[in-house]
């Protein structure tokens, strides 16, 4: 359930991989029912340890087995190696493309040289029958772009990066961030997310060609490139892997009412054929990673808690210094403690945790979120598994004492209970100590008859109980050492 950090790593793909394909050993009852077990075969996969029996029919004579030509072979060689590109390129995706629904006269590019005069130049453009002026501008005030090796065609060229420009299209109008943070970052943690920066615009003219272009060796993750709407022929971009993979992407301009956008991860490398007719523009951008959470890859929250929080946590942390406190948290999560670590909500923290947990990291501490229920709480690295029931009539626990007296789930025990008691072997053997031995001071809001006050955080585990399935209501901790 839990994320895990980004990006993964590349496995080169699979290029001698076999698959065998399996009959399903499950039988009719209608053939059952008429006895057809006469002539089986016995059959065994080379990659599973299954005994297959394959049922024939005693009302026909069994097939004679057909020589294979040489091109049975050749076709068999050919579905294998197709299978194994596509499931390793399935496992490994790079790059990734799609469309934008708009119309491209809707659609305006701003810049402005460096006499000062900023110009605009409308879409779309086909410059076989009419090219706008402000496009030779444009062109103009471009410069070469660079290459690897001297095998292009024609020079390349790229807008400065000091000098501004702009286009009336917004990437947070379309879900291109998401498609692809689904896409090419499947893994990422809550809490974090893609932020686009406009990187340069691109423009390969007729006869000319963009060599492969290094990585930018910047801070990015991925690399998003728009192909704006003038018509062109040819000028393929092509998308290198590190470990030899290859995309192809036309882009053939606008079609139907939709421009085209690719995205690949930031090491790979990208090129583009000669343009046959036409130019070839586009936009490209820069995706960085961020976080408005508290931890992760690069935290940098998105929020700050008020001076009067703040305020009032201080005094807080002066009169426990040298301890460890706990604070409840508040919201629901819905997760089974038993699968998960505490730890790993802090992505998804909410409400007012969200904002404790940001306090207490503005303090230079470092807070831990633990499991706790009935007095006991568990490591940080531990989750909440009871082991089984102990034999009845047991009394003690391993360490040799009685255990301390407390409430789980909904129905309320007694201290000479001998459910509880169990319960609470089961919870000791499952690695929890009592908050006591813990030294842990637990800060809650108590009204005048001393019960606790508010709403605190009840997850649920499943619990198997004198035969019967309860639940497990478990508590969530902030936990902090103030130094």
């Amino acid at each position: 359930m839990m994320p895990s950090a980004i990006p993964p790593s590349l496995s080169p793909p699979a290029t001698n991989a076999a698959v065998a394909i399996v009959p399903s050993p499950a039988v009719s009852p209608a053939i059952v029912g008429r006895n057809l077990y006469e002539q089986s075969m016995a059959f065994r996969s080379p990659s599973v340890d299954f005994e297959i029996e394959h049922v024939s029919s005693p009302r026909t004579q069994p097939r004679p087995l057909m020589r294979r030509g040489v091109s049975d072979y050749a076709n068999e060689s050919l579905l294998q190696t197709s299978i194994a590109t596509v499931i390793a390129a399935k496992a490994r995706s790079f790059a990734i493309s799609g469309r934008i629904p708009v119309d491209p006269a809707t659609l305006t590019l701003f810049f402005r040289t460096k006499s000062g005069i900023t110009h605009s130049l409308d879409f779309p453009i086909d410059v076989d029958y009419d090219t706008p002026p402000a496009l030779d501008v444009l062109i103009a005030a471009c410069r070469p772009h660079p290459q690897i090796g001297d095998d292009a065609d024609g020079e390349s060229l790229f807008y400065p990066t000091n000098l501004p420009l702009t286009t009336s299209l917004e990437l947070a109008n379309h879900p291109i961030l998401e498609a692809v943070r689904n896409t090419l970052f499947p893994t990422l943690p809550g809490g974090h997310y893609l932020h686009a920066v406009r990187d340069k615009l691109e423009i390969v003219p007729t006869g000319a060609s963009m060599g492969e272009q290094a990585p930018a060796g910047d801070t990015r993750v991925a690399t998003v490139i728009i192909t704006l709407p003038v018509r062109f022929r040819g000028g393929a971009l092509i998308v290198n892997a590190p470990e030899g993979g290859e995309e192809r992407f036309q882009g053939r301009g606008w079609k139907n009412g939709h421009m085209e956008w690719v995205a690949y991860l930031s090491d790979c490398t990208a090129e583009v054929e000669a343009v046959q007719k036409g130019c070839r523009i586009s936009v490209s951008y820069a995706l960085h990673l961020k976080t408005f959470g508290p931890s992760g890859v690069a935290p940098d929250p998105l929020i700050v808690p008020s001076d009067y929080f703040l305020d009032n946590l201080a005094p807080i942390f002066n009169m426990t210094r040298g301890r460890t406190i706990a604070f409840y948290l508040t919201g629901d999560y819905g997760v089974n403690p038993a699968d998960v670590l505490a730890e790993s909500l802090v992505p998804y923290l909410k409400g007012g945790d969200s904002i404790l947990y940001h306090a207490v990291k503005l303090y230079k501490l470092s807070p831990e979120l633990r499991w706790t229920a009935g007095g006991y709480i568990w490591p940080v690295d531990r989750t909440v598994e009871c082991g089984p029931e102990a034999p009845d009539g047991s009394s003690f626990n391993s360490s040799g004492r009685r255990p301390l007296s407390g409430g789980y789930g909904v129905g309320p025990y007694v201290d000479e209970d001998d459910h509880i008691i169990n319960l609470q072997h089961r919870v000791e053997q499952s690695g929890a100590i009592p908050l006591a031995e813990a030294d842990i001071v637990l800060l809650a809001d108590k009204d005048m008859s001393g019960s606790m006050s508010g709403s605190i955080s009840k997850e649920r585990v499943p619990l198997v109980s004198k035969g019967l399935l309860d639940k497990l209501v478990v508590n969530i901790l902030l936990v902090v050492y103030v130094a």
